[in-house]
């Protein structure tokens, strides 16, 4: 599935499939930086899904970078998303409205990835 651009130049790579290692890959491209987290979730929820005998943590694995995905292939929503979260941390403001506008980012890139 592929999303409409949200800027100017469109996003930075296609959609990729909701499995492992198409979300590696994305990640590779667009956050590298963020492989060695990703690494880890993975180990962490293929450990716990061989525990509990179920694929709920490798589900929420694949929920969670889809979604982040889905945010950063689209440099100006990811860079909002920053700001925004800024916006709460900081605690200078009432953080409603900021929150709100990310709860629709987060929901918009759930529908792009098809969640």
């Amino acid at each position: 599935m592929s999303a409409q651009p949200d800027g100017p130049h469109g996003p930075l790579i296609p959609l990729p499939e909701a499995t492992p290692d198409a979300l590696r890959a994305a990640v590779a491209k667009i956050a590298p930086s963020r492989v060695p987290a990703l690494t880890q979730h993975l180990f962490e929820a293929t450990t716990n899904a061989q525990q509990t005998q179920s694929l709920a943590p490798l589900r929420a694995f694949v929920h969670s970078w889809a979604v982040f995905v889905a945010i950063e292939r689209h440099s100006e929503r990811a860079a909002r998303l920053r700001q925004l979260e800024r916006i709460v941390d900081a605690g200078d403001v009432d953080p409603t409205e900021a929150i709100d506008e990310i709860r629709r980012i987060r929901e918009r890139a759930e529908s792009e990835a098809g969640l």
